[in-house]
């Protein structure tokens, strides 16, 4: 059975993140540097494919250059130690309609912890120059605490300033060339 070798296009993909802060509102950012490939068995659909993702901690961006920075230092991210984040898939499993599981290892700060994740499938379509394009629409929700992302901040009346669920949310869209 022949296999199919796509890579993300970064120019039309995004990984972005929320989270609660104070408990009052919701701040937002991404991660503007990434790179991925997923193996695909079967030519007309995405069971089983292999997904591999790495993510550039040092392009994080929240619109705040003193936040990054923060969220940069061993407080958070410890990007000096920690540089990459990354994904590794062990399942892609197709639930119904365009909807689908992801499930694979997730690596932060070196901790690693199996996450399943939601995927909606947009369609698959060769674009002007040959190129086949999948599209992928994937969100889910880590607790922080799994990897060591955490300052040893309070409020005054003792609550969290982040709140412990990270929201994620990538649209990624694969190319192949056929």
């Amino acid at each position: 059975m022949a296999t199919r070798n796509w890579v993300i296009d970064p120019a039309h993909s995004n990984i972005s993140f929320s989270i609660r802060h104070l408990v009052i509102a919701t701040v937002t950012g991404s991660f503007n540097v990434f790179s991925g490939t997923m193996v695909t068995k079967e030519h007309d659909n995405f069971n089983d494919a292999q997904v591999n993702l790495s993510i550039d901690v040092y392009s994080i961006d929240t619109n705040n250059r003193d936040r990054d920075e923060h969220l940069k230092s061993p407080d958070f991210f410890n990007a000096d130690a920690f540089p990459v984040i990354e994904f590794r898939s062990t399942q892609f499993k197709h639930i119904d309609g365009d909807k689908h599981e992801l499930t694979g290892v997730f690596t932060v700060k070196g901790i690693s912890k199996e996450v399943t994740l939601t995927v909606l499938f947009g369609g698959e379509a060769k674009d002007g120059f040959g190129v086949m394009r999948a599209g992928f629409e994937i969100s889910g929700i880590i607790n922080r605490n799994d990897f060591d992302i955490h300052s040893a901040d309070v409020t005054e009346a003792g609550g969290l300033v982040l709140g412990e669920d990270i929201k994620l949310h990538a649209n990624i869209q694969f190319t192949n060339e056929v």
